[in-house]
């Protein structure tokens, strides 16, 4: 079967299911829209792609329909990553080698239009995080980091601790050190 990712859960009287691994056989991409053309269009032509190649891993949430592909509702994307320690703010660079440093990145995240407001963003971005703890288990990162599409993405991730790290191609990227991630999800 299907990894289920540790962390994803039913939601809204069992419409919504749990996190799974993007499978464009069962899943239908073409319906997704989350009002972000580069979101959608990453979902419907490159997600599977890069799943594919290796490069990422994208899980989704889907509404079940009986004898059709099952409509996406929210989505993510990781992947493994590096960042410049002269990127990092002072006090805690100071502690970092001058070698690029692993980190998990965010790629994408997004929900659909019809979901919206009901709290999945926040779902989604607790069961990526989740995953990328249980992740980090097997394979170090020193921090999660997430590349703002605007400024509504980046108010999003602050208030769940997220922090300035840099201007990465002309985006604010935010990062949460794994000591924090830890504190989520072990406490």
């Amino acid at each position: 079967g299907k990894k289920t990712s540790s962390g994803g859960m039913r939601l809204f009287g069992n419409r919504l299911s749990t996190f799974i691994e993007l499978d464009k056989t069962i899943h239908d991409r073409d319906t997704f829209d989350c009002g972000e053309p580069e979101l959608n269009r990453f979902l419907k032509t490159q997600a599977a792609k890069h799943m594919k190649t290796g490069l990422s891993l994208t899980q989704v949430s889907t509404i079940s329909v009986p004898d059709q592909k099952q409509p996406i509702k929210a989505f993510f994307t990781v992947a493994p990553s590096a960042i410049q320690r002269d990127h990092v703010p002072p006090a805690l660079a100071k502690k970092l080698p001058h070698y690029p440093i692993p980190v998990f990145l965010i790629a994408q995240l997004a929900v659909d239009k019809t979901m919206q407001g009901q709290g999945i963003g926040k779902l989604c971005l607790i069961t990526a995080l989740n995953y990328l703890w249980s992740v980090h288990k097997h394979m170090h990162a020193y921090a999660v980091v997430v590349d703002c599409l605007n400024d509504a993405a980046a108010k999003f991730y602050r208030t769940f601790g997220f922090t300035a790290l840099c201007v990465h191609q002309h985006r604010a990227r935010l990062f949460i050190p794994m000591k924090t991630v830890e504190q989520l999800f072990t406490s």
